[in-house]
């Protein structure tokens, strides 16, 4: 769902992530432009859940924060508490089961960067939880897992939704923000061809004459440079709830009669991402209770021409495809699951495993199952719940901001073979 990078939601707006946010679209220049304006859909306000407070599990002694770790191995690890002494409840534990069994193909075959596991040793849990019936799914992870402390297991998690905004599949009046598909001049690099030293890098541009230059930035694209190619996959309502939506990567478009298209990350022009929220915090255009997607939001409506200008710094530009089948669809190519997905790390949480966060507000305290990545989301013990779609998801992933600790559920027997030395199989 957050291809090519993503995150949460005031932490996207804050720093930098690869997939950007979409400007506004090409503007019409006639006159009739007040009367279609006049008749797009209004978008509902949706407030910021105010959450419920816990006490979050203390963090296992003994677990230290190793800066600089590349991968948990390397960040250490610790036993943690035994599943079956976890606040789990039934309820969290069978939406995870649900996203495990989705996960369980990619996770048996997956090479996992953490350096705590491989892909055989997940055949055991993935085969018993195709037999695993209704209400046994606390006893599920109970028998086959046990839990690890990465780092000093001090865990941030934040929030991401599927957004819905209303879009249209042609253009007419109300709905003048161009959603596009990838250029077929955009073109992309791998430098590591060249270089050994370059190795993992890439840039995209454009070929001009003999050279590869860089692709249009947001205001080439706002000024023209993608018009009358024909790449306009689909027309959207508001500006600003586009905005929000290329934040989240993939969501979904109310189309007039009332259907529904849903969108996903194709790529991006290759431009740098600059973070517009921290440039409004620094320049005091928001206050420290402002941060949140809502808060954002109301201000570049009430300032819809400066909050333009500022968005433009914002060199990135995010193209869309059309999703079909079930989704939206995670960094595992599989669908994921509101409440139960979770974006991590792959170096510090293996993509598809379990993990248990206690926090200290209780919407984001359960068991989760990593499904997902962010450009954002970097380092040990960072987390990013998703919430699924609508106004309750919403509501509750832009103002999620949780902290407390982290237990990732592993095979039984991965934390002695870790601590007696012994090479992953």
């Amino acid at each position: 769902m957050r291809k090519g990078g993503s995150a949460a939601l005031a932490a996207l707006l804050l720093v930098g992530c690869s997939n950007a946010i979409v400007p506004r679209g090409v503007e019409t220049t006639t006159s009739a432009r007040p009367a279609a304006r006049a008749q797009a859909p209004v978008q509902r306000p949706v407030a910021v859940r105010q959450p419920t407070g816990a006490v979050p599990l203390p963090p296992i002694t003994g677990g230290t924060a190793v800066n600089g770790a590349a991968t948990a191995l390397a960040a250490g690890v610790v036993a943690g508490p035994p599943v079956a002494t976890l606040p789990l409840t039934e309820e969290s534990a069978a939406r995870a089961l649900a996203a495990f069994r989705i996960s369980c193909p990619s996770l048996v075959r997956r090479t996992d960067p953490t350096g705590l596991t491989q892909g055989a040793d997940w055949q055991g849990a993935c085969d018993a939880a195709r037999s695993t019936g209704t209400g046994q799914a606390r006893a599920f992870f109970g028998q086959w897992f046990e839990t690890a402390q990465v780092g000093d297991g001090k865990a941030f998690a934040t929030g991401y939704y599927e957004p819905e905004i209303h879009g249209s599949r042609t253009r007419q009046p109300g709905y003048e923000t161009p959603v596009y598909g990838v250029p077929g001049d955009l073109v992309e690099a791998d430098l590591g061809l060249f270089s050994t030293d370059l190795k993992g890098k890439r840039v995209r541009g454009r070929v001009d004459g003999a050279k590869l230059i860089p692709y249009y930035d947001r205001t080439a694209i706002e000024e023209g440079a993608l018009a009358g190619r024909g790449l306009e996959i689909a027309w959207a309502a508001d500006p600003v709830e586009m905005f929000f939506l290329q934040v989240q990567g993939s969501g979904r478009l109310r189309l007039p009669d009332g259907g529904v298209m849903r969108i996903g990350y194709a790529g991006q022009n290759g431009r740098d991402y600059t973070g517009i929220g921290k440039l409004m915090r620094d320049r005091g255009l928001i206050g420290p209770g402002q941060a949140s997607m809502q808060g954002l939001m109301a201000w570049l409506r009430a300032n819809p021409e400066q909050g333009r200008a500022v968005m433009r710094e914002n060199k990135s530009f995010v193209f869309f495809r059309e999703l079909t089948g079930p989704g939206p669809l995670g960094a595992m190519g599989l669908p994921v699951t509101g409440n139960a997905s979770v974006a991590t790390d792959v170096r510090f949480v293996p993509l598809g495993a379990p993990v248990f966060l206690s926090m200290d507000r209780t919407d984001a305290s359960g068991l989760w199952v990593a499904q997902d990545t962010g450009g954002a989301i970097k380092g040990t013990n960072r987390f990013d719940t998703f919430w699924g779609a609508g106004d309750e998801a919403r509501a509750i992933a832009g103002g999620m901001s949780a902290r407390g600790t982290a237990f990732l559920l592993v095979p039984i027997g991965t934390v002695a073979r870790i601590a007696s030395g012994r090479p992953t199989p």
